[in-house]
């Protein structure tokens, strides 16, 4: 599946302390988890949509 790497990348916000940081880090992971699982899920809906749509892919917010 196509990856945002925009959702996942980390900041670099000097007023976040490293808790916050950790924190955002595991959320970030947990939703990608989350979406690759509902991509294998729906995986044979995802390549029905895929034969009228090329090349669509489910958005990773």
């Amino acid at each position: 599946m196509h990856l945002a790497y925009s959702a996942i990348g980390t900041t670099n916000n000097p007023q976040q302390n490293g808790t916050q940081q950790h924190e955002h880090e595991n959320e970030t992971l947990l939703r990608y988890d989350a979406y690759q699982l509902t991509c294998e899920k729906y995986r044979h809906e995802i390549a029905a949509i895929q034969k009228y749509i090329p090349g669509w892919e489910p958005k990773f917010r």
